[in-house]
This record gives C-alpha cells, structure tokens and sequence, in this order.
C-alpha cells in the first residue's frame, strides 16, 4: 500500500531532507508567521518536563523572585525592615532574603514589619506575586497529574536479518508504565527517495505487519514486518537503504487504564539506525516465583547472528510477534 505523505504535505516531503520524525517521536518540523510562541512553549515543556526537573524550576523561580525583592528592600535602606535584630541573623541580605521569602510564599514574616510607604507597596506587590506563582504552580501541577503519559519505550535500533525463510524488519517496544496498557496497535510505514521517470522523488510505503495489535500490553512486544514479494523492501540492500534515506515511522497507539483514555507514542528508525544480520537479545528473566518477568535493560540490546546463517532463528532465541 502506497501513501501520499502521511499528512507532511507532498510539495514539503518532496523538498524537504533529511528525517521527518525524531527519535523521540516529536515532528522535525518549524513553522513561521506565528510569532515567538514563547509562553506556549514554555507551557508544554513544563508539562513534558521530568518530576525532579519541574521541582527545580519552582524553587528556583521562587528563590529567583525573592532575592530580586531581597534586593529591592535593602535598596530602600537599613531601616526599611524593622524586627530584623529578632530574627537573630548578622547579613542584612539573608535577613531581607527571609523577609522575601515568607512574604512570597505567605507563611507571614514574624516580628519583621516593612516601614515606610516603599517598602509597604514592596511587600504589597510581593504578596499578589506570591498568589499569581502560587496559583500558577498549582495549576501546572495538577496539569501535569490529570494528563496522561504515554511510557512507551521503543528500541534505539531496528534489525533486518533473516527470519522464517526470508528476510524481516523487526522492532521492539514495551510498556515502561507501572500502569496496564490493552488494545495496543501499531502502524508503521516507510518513507524513501525513488526515482520515478528520472526524478528523484520521496515515496511513503505503509508496511503490512505480521500482527498489528495485541490485546494485553503489559511487558515487550516486537513488531514484525516480514520482506516477501509483497513488501516494498523486497531485495533491499544497506546501500539502497543509504541512497534512498530510508527512514521507518512508527506510530503507537494503546488504551491506558488508570485515565481509561487513549495514549500515543511515535517514534523512527533513520537509514543509519537499522542493523543488519543482528537478533535482539533475550529480554526474559527467570523469576522463581514463576510471575512472568523482564529485564528492560536488556530491550536495547543486539547481538550479531552467526555468518551464513539463512534461516530464522527459533522465536525464544530472536523475536515473536506475541506480546512479551
């Protein structure tokens, strides 16, 4: 099955070089005409941002706003702050810095008291910005707890190597969520440069899958994409995978059942990505207790199948196309 750009726009795909997707499966894409769209930039990498990273951008934001008002008090003089001696501290910074703080985040600011109409709308301003970072970090929060996350990991690398006969593109993805994952489907399609008439131009091949969706997702899955008569990669070489910049496209679908709503995850495979005549390591662990176990530090991993090897491995020794 042949398509047309998978949605890029023909006229960019066929002047376009180089990937179309990045590894982490977000669009290599740029648009102009709409502005800088900082705060809405801003916005999303503060919802894709890790835990601990998030973390450390509000207290950095926090401590960021209460030194520059930490500065703005002893700007106003020794006696712009009174109390200061209670708090016990000898650096006239630390002690206005602490005023900030609790001002800021408003917890209240002890025997210190502002004195003076400055230092008054000073610590006025810091209190609305206290509520509008408050509320703004509350808000991002909850965002970031409500919004569901597809942990799909895929594998750095594909493999074509033998397999039942012939020849496979293979993969694998797992399920790197402690939550379960069901009705998991996955499309895959491949985008290269073909020449057509004497014209160089970039095609995209939807490719047929040996099982595009399982049920339970709850460990690995390799994905199969057997090269018979019928597939466009049929008696493909490295050399034509380099000349055409062949680049493989996945896309993810899974329904997550804590939200009970429906994740995606993308990823894609550059020329210089897929390895030839390799096997993906056994990813299985034997567990005593008998629970059926993993080791996903292991889905990365390829090794080299023996030379003149012309048959498939045995499923247990390279892939199988039923969930793992």
């Amino acid at each position: 099955m042949t398509d047309n750009d998978l949605g890029f726009g023909r006229v960019v795909t066929e002047q376009a070089e180089g990937r179309l997707v990045n590894k982490d499966g977000t669009p290599n894409t740029r648009k102009y005409g709409q502005g800088a769209q900082t705060w809405q930039r801003l916005y999303l990498r503060t919802l894709a941002a890790t835990w601990p990273v998030f973390v450390g951008w509000a207290l950095g934001l926090i401590l960021l706003v209460a030194g520059i008002f930490a500065i703005g008090y002893r700007s106003l003089g020794p006696g712009a702050l009174a109390g200061i001696d209670r708090l016990g501290l000898t650096d006239p910074f630390f002690a206005a810095f602490a005023y900030s703080v609790a001002i800021l985040t408003g917890v209240g600011a002890g025997p210190v008291t502002a004195v003076g109409s400055s230092a008054q709308w000073l610590t006025i301003f810091e209190s609305v910005a206290g509520l509008v970072i408050l509320g703004l970090g509350g808000g991002l929060t909850l965002a970031r707890l409500s919004r569901p996350r597809a942990h799909i990991r895929f594998s750095q690398r594909a493999v074509i190597a033998p397999y039942r006969g012939g020849r496979g593109l293979m993969f694998r993805l797992a399920n790197a969520d402690v939550a379960e994952l069901s009705d998991a489907e996955v499309q895959v399609s491949l985008a290269w440069w073909e020449r057509t008439n004497g014209e160089r131009v970039r095609r995209f091949h939807q490719l047929a899958l040996e099982r595009r969706k399982i049920e339970f997702f709850s460990l690995t899955w390799t994905v199969v994409h057997p090269i018979d008569k019928e597939s466009p990669l049929k008696g493909v070489t490295p050399e034509r995978l380099r000349d055409g910049e062949a680049e493989v496209l996945v896309h993810a679908t899974a329904h997550e059942e804590t939200f009970s709503t429906r994740i995606i995850a993308r990823s894609s495979y550059y020329t210089d990505e897929i390895t030839w005549d390799g096997k993906f390591a056994d990813i299985y662990v034997d567990a005593p207790d008998g629970v059926i176990t993993v080791d996903l530090a292991r889905l990365d991993r390829i090794e080299r199948l023996p030379e003149g090897t012309t048959t498939s491995p045995a499923p247990n020794e390279m892939t199988a196309t039923i969930p793992r």
